[in-house]
This record gives C-alpha cells, sequence and structure tokens, in this order.
C-alpha cells in the first residue's frame, strides 16, 4: 500500500516537475547557469571516486599519524593541479593517544577485556597494522575499581528510572550502551552522579547481529567491533580543549589541562559487545526495563554488583600538529564574498565511508569547477574548498581555522557549506532555512540513479510513505523540502553557531546501514561491498553539492529569503511554549499522584513512611515579548522577500550576508558563551542533537524558570534584531 502510495506520488510530481518551466532562484536569467551545469555533470567521473577512495583509506589516518600529512599533501597537489592557489594551514592541536588501556572483571567472576579488533581475512586492509587501538579522546587518565551499574544510554533521563528502582551510581563505574545521544553525554553525566567511571559499549540490537549479517559475511558491527571517538564536551566548546576561543597556531597560549572544560571529569572507554558480555552477564539487581534490554543472551540487569571492575587508563596528551588543505578559486565582479564548502580527511583508523567517502564527492565536485575555470570561465564570488584535519576529536581543524579567521570570515564569508560520510539513499539535508528554498531547487535538479525522478520527489515521496494522515496533508502543501535545524557534529560548527555564517550539511544515506563506524572495518572493501558499490551516490552527491556552490557562486544575488525562518521561528516559539504547558500539566498530575501516594502511606502504621517527591509547580513564563517578536518578524520577512530581486546587486549581497550574524549574540548561551547563535545549539545534554531557541528550552527543561523568563526576553531581541536588520536592506 505505502508502495503504490509512493509510485503514484512518484507520477503526479513528475507530471508537475515536467510541465513547469524551471526557474533558478537568484537569477534574472537561468538558461546560462543550466548549461554551465550540464557541462559541469558531463566532466563528474565515477572512477575518480573509486581511485582515491582506495589511495586516501589505504593506511590509518588519524591527525599527527604520518600518513594523514601525506593525505593532506596529495590532495594539496590535486588542487594546484587543477588551478586552486592552495595552502596546508597548520594547527598544533592537544590530541592525547592511549598509553595503558585495562579493563578487568575482578568479581563474581575474573575475565579481562581484549579491547581488539582481530583482522578478518576477507579484507585485506584490516590485516595492516599501525593503527591507534579502541579509546575515547579526552577522557581523563584514571585508575578505579568499584561494582558495575547498567545504565542503559546513560541519558538523564535513565538515571531517573535507576533512582526509581533505588540504584545508586555513586562511587560505581557506569556501564551505557552506544546510542540515543552523542557518546560524551554518557560520562558527563555519569560524573554528575557520581560514578568514578564510564565504560561505553555497542549493544548488537542497536549495532550488530540483530540488524542483520555482522562483517565479513555482512555489513553491521561484529562482536569484536568497538566505536572509538571523542568525549571532549563538546556542547561547551568544539576545537581544542586548551585553546578555546583562540586559534592553536604556534604562538597560542594554551590552558593547563586542568582547567580545559571539556576534558572528561572521570576515566572512560569504549568496548565491543563481545567485552561487554562477561560484564552485564555477572551483574544482578532489578530486571531491566523492557526497553532497557538489548540483544546479548541475558537477562538484562540493572545492578549495582556483585559485578567488580577494575579500570585504568593513561594517555599521552601531546601537541600535534593538524593539516587543514585550503584551496582558493578568485571570483571576479564579487571576489570579496565567499562561498566556502568543506568536508574533513581524518579518520580513525581507515575511514573509508567516515570521512572518505564524502570527501573523494567533494574532490571530483572542485576538479569538475577547475575545468570549467580552465575553459574561460570564472565565478562572480570567490570559491574556497577545505579538507580538514582533526575533526574526529573534536572539529578541531574547522575550529581553529575559524577561530584563527574569524574577522576575515565574518567579512566575507557568504555561506559554508559542509558534507561528511556519504551513502545510497535519499538526500539528508539541513542547515540554515533562508537556505531552504535554494536547496530545493537544486534538488529538483538533481536526478536519483536508482527511481530516475529528482531527488526533491523521491525524498517527498518517501516522507509521505511514513506519515501521519495529519502530516501527509500538511506534506502535500509544501513544495520545498524542509532543511532540518543543526545542532552539532560536523564541520558546520564553528561557521554556524561561532561565526554566525549561513550553513549547509548535505549527504545522501538511509539505505546502506552498516556497523563500520569509527572501527577497524570502516574500509575500503566495506565500502565497496555494501555501502556504494559503484560510487552511484557520490557523484549524485557531487551533483547536489556542485551545484549548490555554482550557484553561489554564479547567482545575479545571494539566493536567500526569509519567510521559511520566520516561518521555522513561529513554530519552534509554538514548542517552546507546549513544552511549558506540558510540564505544567505533567507536574501537577504528579504532584496529586504523590500526595495521594503519601496519604496512603500515612494511614497504614505498618509500611515505613518515605513521602514521595513533590516537584516545584511550572509557573506562567512570559512569553508575550517572544509572540510579539515573532509577529514582526513575519511582517518585515514578507516585506524583504517582496523587494529583493535579482537586480538587488552587491549591497542586497552584503546585507543577506549578515542576516545570520544579527542572530547571534557575543555574549552567547548561558554556561557556554562559544556558542553564540540563538536559534540553533546542539543540545547541552544531547551533544549532537538539536536545540532550538535553546536559550528558553533548555531553561524550561532544567525547571530554571528566572532564567528562562531573561532567555524569552534575550531571544525576542535577537529576532527583532534580525527583522529590523530586513527592514533596512529593503530600505536601501
Amino acid at each position: 500500500m505505502r508502495r503504490t502510495l509512493a509510485v503514484a506520488l512518484l507520477i503526479a510530481t513528475t507530471v508537475s516537475a515536467q510541465s513547469a518551466a524551471p526557474t533558478i532562484f537568484g537569477f534574472a536569467d537561468a538558461s546560462k547557469e543550466q548549461a554551465l551545469e550540464s557541462r559541469y555533470d558531463a566532466q563528474l567521473d565515477r572512477a575518480n571516486l573509486r581511485t582515491w577512495m582506495q589511495r586516501l583509506s589505504a593506511r590509518p589516518h588519524h591527525v599527527g599519524s604520518a600518513y594523514g600529512k601525506e593525505n593532506a599533501e596529495f590532495m594539496a597537489g590535486l588542487f594546484r593541479s587543477w588551478g586552486y592557489e592552495t595552502e596546508l594551514a597548520r594547527y598544533d592541536v592537544m590530541f592525547p593517544t592511549p598509553k595503558t588501556r585495562v579493563l578487568e572483571l575482578l568479581a563474581p567472576e575474573t575475565y579481562t577485556a581484549k579491547l581488539t579488533e582481530p583482522p578478518v581475512k576477507e579484507d585485506a586492509a584490516s590485516q595492516l597494522g599501525d593503527m591507534l587501538p579502541p579509546y575515547n579522546a579526552y577522557s581523563i587518565d584514571g585508575d578505579v575499581t568499584g561494582e558495575l551499574v547498567y545504565v542503559n544510554y546513560g541519558v538523564p533521563a535513565d538515571y531517573e528510572v535507576l533512582e526509581r528502582n533505588g540504584v545508586d551510581v555513586r562511587g560505581k563505574i557506569a556501564i551505557a550502551r552506544y546510542g540515543h545521544s552523542w557518546r560524551g553525554i554518557k560520562p558527563k553525566v555519569a560524573a554528575e552522579h557520581g560514578a568514578i567511571g564510564c565504560i561505553i559499549y555497542s549493544d548488537p540490537s542497536d549495532d550488530g547481529y540483530a540488524r542483520g549479517d555482522v562483517y565479513p559475511k555482512g555489513p553491521y558491527r561484529n562482536e569484536n567491533g568497538a566505536q572509538r571517538g571523542s568525549v571532549a564536551d563538546m556542547p561547551v566548546y568544539p576545537g581544542d580543549p586548551t585553546t578555546p576561543g583562540v586559534g592553536s597556531t604556534a604562538n597560542a597560549t594554551h590552558l593547563d589541562r586542568a582547567n580545559a572544560q571539556t576534558i572528561t571529569k572521570i576515566p572512560v572507554l569504549p568496548i565491543s559487545y563481545a567485552d561487554a558480555l562477561p560484564l552485564l552477564r555477572n551483574l544482578r539487581g532489578p530486571v531491566a526495563p523492557p526497553e532497557w534490554r538489548g540483544a546479548l543472551p541475558i537477562t538484562y540487569r540493572l545492578g549495582s554488583g556483585p559485578a567488580k571492575v577494575h579500570l585504568k587508563l593513561a594517555f599521552d596528551w601531546k601537541l600535534t600538529p593538524a593539516y587543514d588543505v585550503i584551496a582558493r578559486l578568485r571570483g571576479s565582479d564579487r571576489a570579496d564574498e565567499w562561498i566556502v564548502r568543506g568536508n574533513h580527511h581524518d579518520a580513525w583508523v581507515r575511514g573509508a565511508s567516515d570521512p572518505i567517502s564524502g570527501l573523494v564527492a567533494m574532490l571530483e565536485e572542485a576538479r569538475s569547477i577547475g575545468l570549467l575555470a580552465k575553459s574561460g570561465w570564472t565565478p562572480r564570488r570567490s570559491i574556497v574548498f577545505a579538507a580538514w584535519d582533526a575533526e574526529e576529536p573534536g572539529l578541531l581543524g574547522s575550529t581553529e581555522w575559524v577561530e584563527d579567521h574569524m574577522a576575515e570570515l565574518r567579512e566575507h564569508a557568504a555561506i559554508y557549506i559542509n558534507s561528511d560520510s556519504n551513502g545510497r539513499g535519499f538526500l539528508e539535508a539541513g542547515g540554515s532555512h533562508t537556505l531552504e528554498r535554494f536547496v530545493s531547487e537544486v534538488a529538483r535538479d538533481v536526478t536519483d540513479p536508482e527511481r530516475n525522478v529528482s531527488v526533491l520527489q523521491r525524498l517527498h515521496a518517501f516522507a509521505l510513505t511514513d506519515a501521519t494522515a495529519g502530516e501527509r496533508k500538511e506534506l502535500r502543501g509544501e513544495s520545498n523540502l524542509r532543511l532540518y535545524a543543526l545542532g552539532s557534529g560536523s564541520d558546520y560548527t564553528p561557521f554556524l553557531q561561532h561565526a554566525g555564517i549561513a550553513s549547509l550539511n548535505i549527504g545522501y544515506g538511509g539505505e546502506s546501514e552498516g556497523g563500520s563506524y569509527h572501527s577497524l572495518y570502516d574500509s575500503f572493501d566495506h565500502y565497496t561491498r555494501f555501502i556504494d558499490p559503484t560510487f552511484d551516490y557520490g557523484i549524485v552527491q557531487a551533483k547536489t553539492t556542485g551545484r549548490l556552490v555554482l550557484r553561489l557562486a554564479n547567482a545575479d544575488v545571494l539566493p536567500f529569503e526569509a519567510r521559511t525562518l520566520a516561518t521555522t521561528v513561529g513554530r519552534y516559539a509554538k514548542e517552546v511554549m507546549d513544552l511549558a504547558d506540558s510540564m505544567r500539566e505533567k507536574t501537577e498530575d504528579e504532584n496529586a499522584m504523590a500526595r495521594e501516594k503519601t496519604l496512603e502511606l500515612a494511614a497504614d502504621p505498618t509500611e515505613p513512611f518515605v513521602a514521595p517527591k513533590v516537584r516545584e509547580a511550572v509557573p506562567y513564563l512570559d512569553f508575550a515579548p517572544l509572540q510579539n517578536a515573532v509577529l514582526q518578524l513575519n511582517r518585515a520577512a514578507k516585506n524583504f522577500d517582496d523587494a529583493a530581486s535579482p537586480a538587488g546587486g552587491a549591497a542586497l549581497d552584503r546585507a543577506m550576508m549578515n542576516l545570520e550574524r544579527t542572530l547571534t549574540r557575543e555574549e552567547g548561551l548561558p554556561r557556554r558563551p562559544w556558542y553564540r547563535h540563538h536559534i540553533y545549539a546542539p543540545g547541552y545534554y544531547t551533544g549532537y542533537g538539536v536545540k532550538t531557541l535553546p536559550g528558553i528550552r533548555e531553561a524550561i527543561e532544567q525547571r530554571d524558570w528566572k532564567e528562562a523568563n531573561a532567555q524569552i526576553a534575550i531571544a525576542a531581541g535577537v529576532i527583532e534584531r534580525y527583522a529590523k536588520a530586513l527592514d533596512a536592506a529593503v530600505a536601501r
């Protein structure tokens, strides 16, 4: 039934698209741009993607490795051969590597964790050494022994469940499974609840045999696969933990490690599910709730104990050179406006999927644009390609570069376009909501290789198949795709949320799942067997991001529009108001139940009397300033979009470039001033996951009513300033 609906929608939207003459937002005459894009497409060669992936992923290439630098120099040579002015920008960053990793089960049985990923004979790359073992970067050194507590995914709500079951993690070691939050949140929350150590494992229900055949037979994580990754507290700030807000150049002053906010407070180690099984099997205590149970052949219990474990970690804390590849193609009459395009090049091991799959598509994009330039075409705006180093430990390469070049980026950068891993499936597009129409038109003009319809039509049909009746009605009324809001997790973060530069994150996925992420097995063999064997979606990615770059570089006026942002901010405002209302109702219901339970207990002298907790009532917050600001924004956005035209020229461009900046404040968000954007930010307790209107939303979630009212006023002021900037642009 769903398939039939999807096919019908595809036919309907295809007929509709074919009957309408295509236009391109930002261009008075689209024909010249369309001809250029046809030439661009004709030059793309999937063989290059395969060759480059095989070469770049041939050896481990984490930041500071010899092959990481070789890769940077190799790519710099490619960019130079294509006609770009190219440099290697070096930053010396704090990057710890492991010296000691010990995990032992001491009681009631003994077991020493292997903490290794053995090679598989079917994958030649897995036979080679010289790699970083599984570990979590920016864990502190530590030597701790304690009883074990299973904390599910280790997010704040899980600790509420533990408390209701009488389980305390103080003085204990928490074991959490990967998923449902960014990994750095797990030790952060464990430490806040008094844990002395944290272990993170991949449960096969989330990332293993419960999903399908494991590697090498299938794509999913095998019993010995472990997920490396940073656990720095990036919701406070990304980049080098010892140089917050300052580029880690040769003369930078580094904080003492003890004063670096983003290094963990307790030791933390990732392990495989083979190593996790003996630990979890020896737990007793309450049986875990159904939703906490994974796919291991055990009864999942909370503990604590009698499982007792010893965790010992030590790291080599050293400054390591990171090499960003920066390549420039100078524009003509708008050369002082920059279109910045990036993908990182470092990996935890070989990184064929993460990040090489996205990187090789960007390289082919740059090669084809370079060929256009050699044939006589010149972009109006300058194009800057960047291959970032040290993304995996915490967005170090991009963050240090942005912090180092903040003044000129705020003066010249019109937009940043990011990509990362890429695979088969559907377009995944997130970013600043002023760019929704622009991205939708690009998606309209790129054909999906499996369905032979536009990637926009395929995405729209897929969304409709999984939608409720109410959602379908809303979706059918939309001609554009809806960009998801950006939190964190890739290199757009410093551009959008620190520098206030409109940003996009673009990739394909959804039909190429696998468990190689951050493991030894993220290899060329794994990628070409299970992810995108013929690089069809690598070429689709290059067509998509190439069009984004070309249209931004060539447009008569930058293709930004304000109404979509106004609508989206209005939706976010309604969400935070609804959040306060729902919390108020829930608190009233919980308190009524608590008072009723108190009376029952008091009436029964045989029961020990411990009064249930009664929570503070949720007050009525003053949302009037926010509502008024949204009304002002809607009016200004309509006037702006009605007045904007391709004839607006450089003055309108300059106004558009500065719009995103007005959504930031130098003071930043509460307790994390590095994050300056007041519409989008990673959640303090979600990490990668976005919080929209973050100052208001998180104050409500944390039940800080004074701060919530203060943040309502601040957000309203930011939105009003944006509306005034729109009015000023119209008046030019």
